[in-house]
């Protein structure tokens, strides 16, 4: 009779090397983490420890990583400069209307090219996903050629006014968006439309109370894109606006705080992290439904 002999020692090994490779895997993996933990933390560092300190502690010929004589006088200036406060709510209201105007149009546009399919639906996706690839350095030339024939025919002041920033940035949010959303409607099961379709609801209906409830990740993974856009933009800003009144935060920090040769570094850090603040909020608590967002369309369907 013969007997079946079980060879436990090669699984063993097995199981044992696999163990080992994961260890190692992790050790490097926290090995590199760390080290980029610490370059891309670096700068946020150094601009804290210079906003604490005065004009003079930076000028002088002290260790640059250390406070001696820590104050707060930076941030209580430009808190209570109208100048700074108008910079801010002239970017506040600028990110808050592009946000809303792209997801006007990034959400039903998206949702005709992932489901409603006609001819050159898939070539039209592409294009706007191509169009976001165009640089903002290249567009903003023609971009003001056309709002400068607009304003010489129409009468209509353009130029040098904040809220045409809010008709500019959609150059930027809307092709992105519309690709990101395009992407998670695709991947929600086509047996929900369908199934409201049969039931008598249309598509604008099917939109609305299916698609976005469903697809919320995305549309706010969408959304902290076009806000972070708006935001941090500084080329169309210093282009399309001039008068101080007129500009937003990055371009007023740059323009106000430089004044020829003298670099006024503790208010411009200051400065500086103070703008940094609503978009690290903003994504310190919907870090999970950005990332949800980004990935979903490469994961589902």
């Amino acid at each position: 009779m013969s007997t079946l002999t079980i060879d436990k020692a090669g699984p063993t090994r097995k199981l044992g090397s696999m163990s080992r490779d994961r260890a190692w895997a992790l050790r490097w993996s926290y090995v590199f983490l760390v080290l980029f933990a610490i370059f891309f933390l670096t700068p946020p560092v150094y601009m804290l420890i210079t906003s604490l300190k005065s004009s003079a502690e930076i000028s002088a010929a002290t260790n640059p990583w250390w406070v001696f004589h820590p104050t707060l006088s930076n941030y209580v200036e430009l808190l209570t400069s109208n100048q700074f406060l108008r910079f801010f709510w002239n970017s506040s209201i600028i990110s808050i209307v592009v946000v809303i105007v792209t997801m006007l149009i990034s959400i039903p546009a998206a949702f005709a090219l992932a489901r409603m399919k006609f001819w050159g639906s898939a070539t039209l996706a592409t294009g706007v996903f191509l169009t976001y690839l165009i640089p903002d350095s290249l567009l903003f030339i023609p971009l003001f050629k056309m709002l400068a024939v607009i304003q010489e025919f129409t009468g209509v002041t353009l130029l040098n006014r904040w809220y045409v920033l809010v008709f500019i940035y959609p150059t930027l949010t809307v092709p992105f968006c519309t690709w990101i959303m395009i992407g998670y409607f695709a991947s929600i099961p086509k047996e929900l439309d369908e199934a409201a379709i049969i039931d008598g609801a249309s598509w604008l209906q099917t939109l609305l109370r299916i698609f976005i409830p469903v697809a919320l990740p995305g549309l706010i993974a969408a959304t902290i894109f076009a806000f972070t856009v708006s935001w941090a933009q500084f080329l169309y800003p210093l282009v399309f606006t001039t008068s101080i009144d007129q500009l937003v935060l990055p371009v007023g920090i740059t323009t106000t705080l430089i004044k020829g040769d003298v670099f006024n570094w503790g208010q411009i850090m200051t400065g500086a992290l103070l703008g940094a603040a609503p978009p690290l909020v903003i994504y310190a608590f919907l870090m999970d439904y950005y990332i949800a967002g980004l990935t979903a369309g490469a994961t589902k369907g």
